[in-house]
C-alpha cells in the first residue's frame, strides 16, 4: 500500500450544494476553549531507556523495504530508506516530537526566530558552534545558500522533486557572525520550519552535476551521529558507522545495517537470527507474540487465558500445530504403530517420525522468536478511500456523498485495528492526525453514516432501483452486486467461495454478520428520522448533525423504502463502481476493508467490481493514471500541511499540452475555495489563524467527498527484547545515537496496554 504518492468534466452540482459560491460548514471546534487537536491515539513503543542502561557497541540489523536508488531525499526516486539514512547522517534544524509537531534540534540549532515581518519576512538561525561536517568544515551559511539555489526552481539543470518553500526565499546572507544565517523571504511563509531538514553540504548542492549524481550511492561528507560507510547493492544493504567528528552524545551502537528484506520473508530472517528489528504484518506479529507467551512448564504449550487465547503477553491466538493432537488420536497412533498390520504400522511409524520432526522444527522456531517482542503503535499515516471524480457516476458530487455516507468508518477501523489491540477511532481530518496542531474532526461537514440519506442522494441524482438495465455487448447484464476479477478480467474465486483474502480478526467468518449490520442500519435510520426533521431549514436544505448543505438531498426527495433490493440504474446502466486493489501478500488488510466497503455500498444499491492488480502497477498504472472509481491507499501525516497537503487537494488545472495537471490530487476533485484557504494558511505567520484556515479547508474537502479518511495505519515492529530506544516510533523522529542493546539485567520502558476501542 502506497504512502505517496507522488479537465475533470464539469461536475453536476446538487441543488443543495453551493449557493453563490459559499459553502456553509459546521462551527469549528477551534473556536471553543477545548483544543480540538487532542492527543495521539497511541503512544510510541520503543522500550525507552536512559543511555546509562545501554551497552556501548554492537550492530543493529534493521529490515527495510529497499536499498535506495539515491541518498538525495530531494530527488523524485528517493524512498523511505533514503529518509532514514538522512535522519542518521545529516543535519536537521527541526525534528518531530511525540505529538507530530516540529521542535528545534539543539545539536544543530541554538535558536531560530522570525525577526522581521515588514517589509519582508526575515528568519535568523543561530547554529550550534560545535556543528561541523565530517571533513572538519563548520556547518554554515554557505550550505544554506547552496541548498536554496538548488531547490529554488530557478535552475532547471537541478533535477529536483520539489521546491516548496525554497521558491519563496529571496536571499540568504551570513548574519552577525559565522554561526548566524539570515534568510529573507520574498513572500510570507508560515512553514519556514520545514526548510533545511535535512541539510546537505554545499559539496552536494553546489552544482547541478553534484546534485544530480553526487549523492546517489554515496555521501562523502556528513554531519550526524552516523556516517554512510557503504551502499551495497549486491548484498542489498546500507551500512552506517559512527561519525568520529560527531559532537553530540556519542552513538551507543558501532554500526547500523539497513537490510532490504521483503515483508513476506522477514519472519524467516528473524527465526534465522539475521535481523534484530523489522516492521512486520499482523500475521507475523501474532506468531512473535505467541512465541513470547507464558508456557506450561510440563507441556511447553502456551498458557491460555479465560477467553481461550494465550495468556497476557502472547499477542495472538494459538496456531494449530503437530503437538495439538488429542489423547484419543495419540492412543490410536500408538495402537496402529504397534499393531499386527505390518504395512499400517510401518506407515504410522513414519508418520510419527514426521510429526516428531515437525514438533522439533516448530519448537526451534518458537525459541528463536521468543527472543523478540512486538512493539506497536499507530503509524503517522492514514488510509483513505479515494473516489475518482474525473468522470463516470462519481463525477456527480451527490453520488460521491452517497458513497461516503454509506460507510461505517468505525466498523472499518475496528476490522483492521481492533484485533491488534490498537485504538479504533476513525481519522477525522485529511490534513493532520490526532495530536497534531492542525487536527480537528471535520467529518461533520459531510454528516454521519446514514444509509437512508445516502439513498436519497442517489435518488436525487437520478439513480433508482428496478430501472431498466441494458445488456452489454457480451450479452450479460451489468452487475449491481459485488464481483471480483484479476487484472485480466478473470473471476477470482477459490473453492468454497473463498477468494483467499485473509480478514483480520475473522478466522471463522460469522454468517450472521450481515443480519447484525442490517439491524444496526435499521436502528440508525429510526434514530436519524427525528434529527432530520429538526435539522431542515426553511430553504429545504438539511443541515442535521451540523452537516453542510449538499451532504443531504433536497427536502422532499423521495428515498427508496427499506434497503435496496437490487442494483440502482440510470439511463439503462447499473450503478457499478470499479474498485481497484493491490494483490500482493502485504495487502490483506486493504482487501478486508474493500470487502466491507462493498457490502456497505450494496446496502444502498451500489455495486462494486473488485479488480486485483499487481502491487508494482497498482499506483502508477491505476491510481495515478486515474484508471479506477474506488481505491484504497495511504498518505503520510505532515507537520506542515499547508505546504505538503496542498498538491494533494489542489484543483486540477489544464496543462499547456492540453492534458490535466493533477499534481498529487489523484481523485481529480478540488475547488477554488480549498486552494484559496491553503494559500492563505501558507502566507500567515499567525499560527492560530493558520490552524483555523486549515481546519476550514479540511471541512470543505470533506464536503467535496473526493477522499474519505478511514483509519490511522497500524505500526507493528518485531524487536529483540534487549533492544532499547527503537521500535514503533509513532510521530517522533528516531534518535539514532540513543539506540542500543540493554546492559544485562536492565529493562526498557513500554507503554501500558492501549484500549482497542
Amino acid at each position: 500500500m502506497s504512502h505517496v504518492g507522488v479537465g475533470p468534466r464539469a461536475v453536476t452540482r446538487s441543488v443543495a450544494f453551493l449557493t453563490a459560491g459559499v459553502l456553509a460548514v459546521p462551527a469549528l471546534a477551534g473556536c471553543s476553549s477545548e483544543d480540538p487537536s487532542g492527543k495521539p491515539l497511541a503512544d510510541q513503543d520503543i522500550a525507552s531507556a536512559s543511555r546509562a542502561r545501554i551497552s556501548d557497541g554492537g550492530t543493529l540489523r534493521w529490515a527495510v523495504d529497499s536499498v535506495p536508488d539515491t541518498l538525495n531525499t530531494f530527488q523524485s526516486d528517493a524512498d523511505a530508506t533514503a529518509t532514514r539514512v538522512a535522519q542518521a547522517v545529516l543535519p536537521s534544524m527541526y525534528r518531530m516530537d511525540e505529538t507530530g509537531r516540529p521542535v528545534r534540534n539543539p545539536d544543530y540549532l541554538e535558536s531560530a526566530e522570525v525577526v522581521e515581518t515588514e517589509p519582508k519576512q526575515v528568519v535568523v538561525y543561530k547554529l550550534n558552534q560545535q556543528a561541523v561536517w565530517s571533513d572538519g568544515r563548520e556547518v554554515g551559511a554557505a550550505d544554506f545558500a547552496a541548498q536554496w539555489r538548488a531547490l529554488s526552481g530557478k535552475d532547471s539543470a537541478y533535477w529536483t522533486a520539489r521546491n516548496a518553500g525554497y521558491d519563496r526565499i529571496e536571499k540568504i546572507q551570513r548574519g552577525a557572525g559565522d554561526l548566524e544565517v539570515k534568510v529573507t523571504f520574498s513572500r510570507p511563509y508560515a512553514d519556514w520550519k520545514s526548510l533545511f531538514t535535512p541539510l546537505y553540504p554545499k559539496d552536494v548542492m553546489g552544482t547541478p552535476d553534484a546534485f544530480n549524481d553526487g549523492a546517489r550511492r554515496k555521501l562523502k561528507v556528513t554531519a550526524g551521529p552516523f556516517a554512510v560507510k557503504e551502499v551495497d547493492t549486491k548484498d542489498d544493504e546500507v551500512v552506517l558507522t559512527g561519525n568520529p567528528r560527531w559532537w553530540g552524545e556519542p552513538a551507543k551502537l558501532d554500526k547500523i545495517v539497513l537490510r532490504a528484506v521483503p515483508r513476506e520473508k522477514r519472519v524467516s530472517e528473524l527465526v534465522a537470527g539475521k535481523l534484530d528489528l523489522a516492521e512486520i504484518d499482523p500475521d507475523t506479529a501474532e506468531q512473535v507474540g505467541l512465541a513470547a507467551a507464558p508456557r506450561d512448564a510440563a507441556t511447553g504449550t502456551p498458557l491460555m487465558g479465560p477467553d481461550g487465547t494465550p495468556a497476557a503477553g502472547s499477542g495472538g491466538s494459538p496456531h494449530p500445530g503437530p503437538q495439538g493432537r488429542s489423547a484419543a488420536q495419540a492412543l490410536r497412533s500408538w495402537a496402529v504403530a504397534n499393531g499386527s498390520d505390518e504395512e499400517a504400522a510401518e506407515e504410522e511409524i513414519l508418520a510419527r517420525e514426521e510429526r516428531r520432526e515437525a514438533r522439533a522444527k516448530l519448537e526451534r522456531r518458537r525459541k528463536a522468536l521468543s527472543g523478540f517482542e512486538v512493539r506497536k503503535s499507530l503509524e503517522p499515516a492514514y488510509t483513505q478511500l479515494a473516489l475518482n471524480g474525473a468522470d463516470g457516476p462519481l463525477a456527480d458530487e451527490r453520488v460521491r456523498r452517497a458513497v461516503a455516507r454509506a460507510l461505517d468508518r468505525e466498523k472499518l477501523a475496528k476490522a483492521v485495528l481492533g484485533p491488534l489491540g490498537l485504538p479504533t477511532e476513525p481519522v477525522g481530518s485529511h490534513l493532520a492526525l490526532s495530536g497534531q496542531a492542525a487536527y480537528a474532526d471535520g467529518s461533520g461537514a459531510l454528516g454521519d453514516q446514514n444509509a437512508k440519506e445516502a439513498r436519497a442522494l442517489l435518488a436525487d441524482a437520478g439513480w433508482v432501483p428496478g430501472g431498466p438495465v441494458k445488456e452489454s455487448e457480451d450479452g450479460e447484464k451489468a452487475a449491481g452486486a459485488k464481483g471480483e476479477k484479476d487484472e485480466d478480467g478473470k473471476d477470482e474465486k477459490s473453492e468454497g467461495g473463498d477468494d483467499g483474502t485473509y480478514i483480520v480478526g475473522e478466522d471463522d467468518k460469522n454468517t450472521d454478520d450481515k443480519n447484525t449490520d442490517d439491524q444496526d442500519t435499521d436502528d440508525k435510520e429510526k434514530g436519524e428520522k427525528g434529527k432530520k426533521e429538526e435539522g431542515a431549514d426553511s430553504s429545504g436544505k438539511n443541515t442535521a448533525q451540523g452537516g453542510a448543505p449538499g451532504a443531504y438531498a433536497p427536502k422532499g426527495t423521495a428515498a427508496p423504502a427499506g434497503s435496496a433490493t437490487g442494483p440502482l440504474a440510470k439511463d439503462g446502466k447499473a450503478l457499478t463502481l470499479r474498485f481497484v486493489l493491490p494483490s500482493g501478500p502485504g495487502s490483506e488488510a486493504l482487501r478486508t476493508v474493500a470487502d466491507r466497503i462493498s457490502d456497505m455500498l450494496e446496502e444502498i444499491g451500489i455495486g462494486t467490481d473488485i479488480t486485483k492488480v499487481p502491487d508494482e502497477s497498482y499506483f502508477k498504472d491505476h491510481v495515478a493514471s486515474g484508471e479506477y472509481d474506488l481505491a484504497l491507499y495511504s498518505w503520510p501525516a505532515s507537520a506542515f500541511p499547508a505546504t505538503d497537503a496542498r498538491p494533494i487537494y489542489a484543483k486540477p488545472v489544464p496543462a499547456a499540452d492540453g492534458s490535466l495537471n493533477v499534481a498529487q490530487n489523484y481523485t481529480r476533485v478540488g475547488t477554488d475555495q480549498v486552494d484559496q484557504l491553503f494559500d492563505q494558511a501558507m502566507a500567515t505567520l499567525d499560527q492560530k489563524e493558520a490552524r483555523d484556515l486549515l481546519r476550514k479547508a479540511d471541512s470543505r474537502i470533506w464536503a467535496a467527498a473526493g477522499s474519505i479518511p478511514l483509519y490511522q495505519r497500524p505500526q507493528l515492529v518485531a524487536a529483540r527484547k534487549n533492544l532499547a530506544n527503537v521500535g514503533a516510533f509513532g510521530f517522533e523522529t528516531p534518535v539514532y545515537e540513543d539506540m542500543g542493546f540493554l546492559k544485562k539485567g536492565a529493562h526498557g520502558s513500554r507503554p501500558s496496554a492501549t484500549p482497542s476501542s
